[in-house]
């Protein structure tokens, strides 16, 4: 009873931040062009605006595929719509606590629901975020390398320092996931270390039984995580797939560019390279959802194409598209599924 009052006090406290910063980021980007930001907002071309919705459709339908074909490796009735059901979900936890961590307990949670087990589910969730990590870390590589040669942003030297920041933790984070997926002897220690420190405190009761309990789970997991990693022709196609749902998340700017009637301020190609600048900047902001981070990145970043009133409104339906509209759709996913 204690724990699931603690859980619900951290995702209203979660929540109650986000709040803040959408008002604090709402205030900054509307008090000096108010009306404006507003004008341009309400006569917005409603199909290219529709197009913007279709492409965050489609990169949670992507993301869907790369879930899927894991889940199906290991159970072979899981179905497409419950890959669909648990990324709707993903985005709801994602979205209300740092750093996104919320997203992979819940995933593991419902795969056990689904009967699949905490060591295999641990390992096709971990497999997953990899492989997602991968397609960041490339896209954002391609994004350093066009800059390089090509000179696209000129006024943003700070931030090229936090993309070259984020773009070391990400890769970081990619060789951990790698040594906690696959060594043994790593996951082992920590475990036993988080044992002794709990039993320390008498919240362990049979130490050496729960030893023995988590270092099974570990050679399971890792039993699991060995046999998604083999067949590297479904790793690289999990890469392709969160690839491309992530370009089809960095396009959205440019078509809500084209709903506001501006056809030349910048190409897709520069879309996919600024977002993706912009996420790597996001993946390291302490705050739920990269809020307050990820609006400064943007606006400085897309500064560099479109000013004024036309970048607040821009940042604001991009914010919406690719953050919150996740959040109330994740809701009414978790909503249905209660209601049943």
């Amino acid at each position: 009873m204690k724990y699931n009052m603690k859980k619900k006090n951290n995702k209203i406290y979660n929540i109650i931040i986000l709040a803040l910063i959408t008002i604090i980021v709402l205030y900054f980007s509307l008090k000096d062009n108010f009306n404006e930001t507003i004008n341009e907002i309400v006569n917005m071309n409603i199909l290219w605006l529709l197009v913007a919705f279709i492409f965050i459709i489609l990169f949670w339908t992507f993301k869907s595929y790369s879930i899927y074909n894991f889940c199906k490796k290991i159970k072979s009735d899981f179905k497409f719509t419950q890959a669909i059901q648990l990324t709707l979900r993903t985005q709801f936890f994602n979205g209300i606590t740092p750093f996104a961590t919320g997203g992979q307990p819940y995933q593991i949670y419902y795969l056990k629901q689904i009967g699949i087990d905490y060591a295999s589910s641990t390992g096709v969730v971990l497999e997953n975020f990899i492989v997602y990590q991968i397609a960041l870390v490339i896209l954002g590589l391609i994004a350093l390398l066009c800059n390089m040669f090509f000179h696209i942003f000129t006024k943003v030297y700070l931030l090229q320092k936090l993309i070259a920041i984020g773009f070391i933790i990400n890769t970081l984070v990619i060789v951990v996931m790698f040594i906690l997926a696959f060594s043994k002897k790593i996951n082992k220690i920590l475990i036993n270390i988080g044992i002794n420190l709990l039993s320390l405190f008498h919240l362990v009761k049979d130490k050496e039984l729960k030893k023995d309990k988590w270092n099974d789970n570990i050679n399971r997991f890792n039993k699991s995580a060995k046999i998604l990693l083999k067949d590297k022709k479904l790793f690289i196609k999990n890469i392709i797939y969160n690839f491309i749902a992530l370009i089809c998340q960095y396009v959205i700017p440019l078509f809500i560019l084209y709903a506001m009637g501006d056809y030349s301020s910048f190409t897709a190609d520069i879309a996919i390279i600024t977002s993706a600048y912009i996420m790597i900047i996001g993946s390291f902001v302490p705050i739920p959802g990269g809020s307050g981070g990820l609006e400064f990145g943007f606006h400085e970043f897309y500064s560099n194409f479109v000013i004024g009133p036309q970048l607040s409104a821009l940042m604001l339906i991009w914010r919406f598209i690719t953050y919150y509209f996740g959040i109330i759709i994740g809701a009414i996913a978790l909503n249905i599924k209660k209601v049943k």
